[in-house]
This record gives C-alpha cells, structure tokens and sequence, in this order.
C-alpha cells in the first residue's frame, strides 16, 4: 500500500484516555518493552524496538499502544516514529505510568533502548 493511500493515525484525545484501554494495553509483554522503551528514549522508529516479533505482529501492537493513548504515532518520510504520551497519561491518570514502569522493572528488568 503506498503512503498516500494509508489512512490517518488517530489517536484519543486526553480525556477520551480510558483506563481500561490502558491496563489492556500493559498486559501484554512486548507492548510493555515498547512502553518502557519510549519511556527511556524520547521517539524512537518502529522496526527499531527491542523485540522479537513479526512486522505484522509489531503492527499490531502499535495499533493497540495507539488507540489506548499511550503512545502518539507520526509519519516521517519512509518510517513511523512513535512517542510515549507520558504527559498526556500523568494528566488524565496520575502517578499510572511511573507505577507500572516501577513494577515491570521490579520483575522483568530494564530494557536497554
């Protein structure tokens, strides 16, 4: 599919963030190591995240990461950049990010960017 005929990303607006969306969205392991990966590096390009998963299977999670509001997606020539919406979440649910981030590290160990 070429990048004209690609649909527009969209992302919730703050107050549409819902917690729900959120918690599904952290239950999973590779979307936890996206997450905490953003959380330490600013954007980062999507096929460069430290997992081992299928470019259709990253899609996928991306688009779940996305639609929940924790992260922002943007276009940039050939590749997508993605960013945590850190700000955006510590509004809409404070102190949210920084626990689970605590706790993942707790049991599962930092992720290197």
């Amino acid at each position: 599919m070429s990048r004209t005929n690609r649909r527009a990303l969209t992302h919730p607006v703050t107050e549409e963030i819902d917690l729900l969306d959120v918690l599904h969205a952290l239950s999973d392991p590779t979307r936890m190591t996206i997450v905490r990966t953003l959380a330490a590096e600013p954007e980062r390009a999507c096929g460069t995240f430290p997992v081992d998963v299928a470019p259709s299977t990253l899609s996928h999670h991306f688009k779940v990461l996305r639609e929940s509001g924790l992260i922002r997606q943007r276009e940039e020539v050939n590749r997508r950049m993605s960013m945590l919406r850190a700000d955006d979440l510590q509004a809409r649910f404070p102190g949210l990010l920084a626990t689970v981030l605590a706790a993942w590290d707790r049991t599962a160990g930092p992720v290197s960017p």
